[in-house]
């Protein structure tokens, strides 16, 4: 009898955290609170008419969902914004209620992990790294677990909504489960591992996917999207990775993302194994810089060698523009492939040398057989990472505000405290 009353707490328990693990929204949503609240998010402070006018909503309906997104502490009004003379409160502006929330974002990386407290713009409050645990899987989540609880506990003036985590390797969305090669992970539950330790909704995306979602959502420079367009985001630094975003959707195949790392790669300077990945990595400029003796032979970062170019070492220079030359050649290959409307480059090896993308240029044009395109680097830097972690937590917000805050637990009474500063110590 006593088996059998733990097997069943512990199968409800299970059924918990399931429920506690959602798949992300790495896509513009069209529901009516959604587009509401976007209009806000971007326009706001914003009355009621301006907001009907840019979402096409009859103005009934942005009523409703503005007194839907007050009651959940999403929006606040201005009253001393309001328009002199003006009676009722449907003229009253209205604006996020950021204040009082954060959301928790983790990039999981192979060597580093960011955690990101990220407000309701999409703003990082504050980040912190720490390297990522190469123990066995499951102490290893039990370590990043634990960190991310001690870094929350230290907000005392902000509600946590929601967890999103950005990882490489294959992720199952539905479940949090990720395959992780490079971690000798397989199967790991990071999504309930999380949601248990931190007793929030988590959601967990593979990385790329995360950073082409955060181009799209948190670097919109239009309010609706042409449903035709397509974007075609590259990343690259110690590992790379690609992702597709078509009408305002981050393409998510149900069996994982594809990859580019075995792409065919040659370059007698970098190395490597012929393929893509085994030469532009990290890793793998590091090891020619040693080779080299450009950087000392049991020691030095990338970032060592960006400062040995810049310092006018030539063999420093080249070897960077070497790598430039390859990723150029690889994105050429990639955007005849798919032809896409928009191409997007993310991640250190195109953003901490930015010298080198005169090469990327030169070698995509020189590769490519259709006509000339535009390159444009990720809006985001060197914190495309903590973007994507960040977009993770937020992405659920972001497509159904309402239904999120219900289930992270948050409509009864948000803290309504401004003016919180970040921790102090970090994890």
């Amino acid at each position: 009898m006593r088996s059998t009353t733990l097997t069943s707490a512990s199968d409800s328990r299970k059924g918990r955290l399931r429920q506690h693990v959602v798949a992300p929204s790495l896509h513009l949503s069209d529901s009516a609170a959604a587009a509401v609240f976007r209009a806000v998010r971007l326009r706001g402070p914003v009355g009621r008419d301006v907001i009907a006018g840019v979402t096409s909503l009859s103005i009934a309906t942005v009523n409703r969902q503005v007194i839907a997104l007050l009651h959940a502490g999403l929006l606040r009004e201005r009253a001393d914004l309001a328009v002199s003379g003006a009676i009722g409160r449907p003229r009253v502006p209205v604006e996020v209620n950021h204040e009082p929330f954060l959301t928790l974002g983790l990039h999981i990386g192979a060597r580093t992990t960011s955690i990101v407290a990220t407000d309701l713009f999409g703003r990082t409050l504050d980040v912190v790294e720490t390297p990522t645990p190469r123990s066995a899987q499951g102490t290893a989540l039990a370590s990043l677990a634990e960190g991310a609880r001690r870094y929350l506990s230290r907000w005392h003036r902000r509600r946590p909504l929601w967890v999103g985590v950005a990882i490489g390797g294959a992720v199952d969305g539905a479940s949090g489960q990720v395959d992780h090669a490079r971690l000798g992970w397989r199967q790991a539950p990071v999504g309930s591992v999380l949601a248990e330790a931190l007793e929030l909704p988590v959601s967990v995306a593979s990385h790329v996917h995360a950073m082409a979602g955060a181009e799209l959502l948190l670097g919109m420079r239009r309010f609706t999207p042409n449903a035709t367009t397509s974007s075609l985001y590259v990343y690259a630094r110690e590992t790379v990775g690609y992702a597709l975003v078509i009408g305002g959707r981050v393409h998510s195949p149900a069996s994982g993302p594809g990859t580019i790392a075995t792409l065919p790669a040659v370059s007698e300077l970098l190395g490597g194994s012929g393929q893509l990945e085994s030469t532009v990595s990290d890793e793998a400029v590091l090891a020619a810089a040693r080779r080299l003796r450009i950087l000392p032979t049991a020691r030095g970062s990338v970032t060592e060698l960006v400062r040995a170019a810049r310092k006018g070492d030539q063999q420093a220079r080249e070897l960077l523009a070497e790598r430039a030359r390859v990723l150029g050649e690889a994105v050429a290959l990639l955007r005849d492939l798919l032809n896409p409307d928009d191409l997007v480059v993310g991640g250190q090896a195109f953003t901490e040398y930015p010298e080198a993308m005169a090469q990327v240029e030169a070698a995509f044009n020189a590769r490519s057989v259709l006509p000339p395109r535009d390159i444009r680097v990720t809006m985001f830097g060197n914190r495309v990472q903590e973007a994507g972690a960040g977009i993770v937590s937020l992405s659920r917000l972001y497509a159904d505000p309402v239904g999120a805050m219900r289930r992270a637990g948050a409509l009864g009474s948000p803290l309504r405290v401004a003016g919180d500063a970040a921790p102090e110590s970090s994890v």
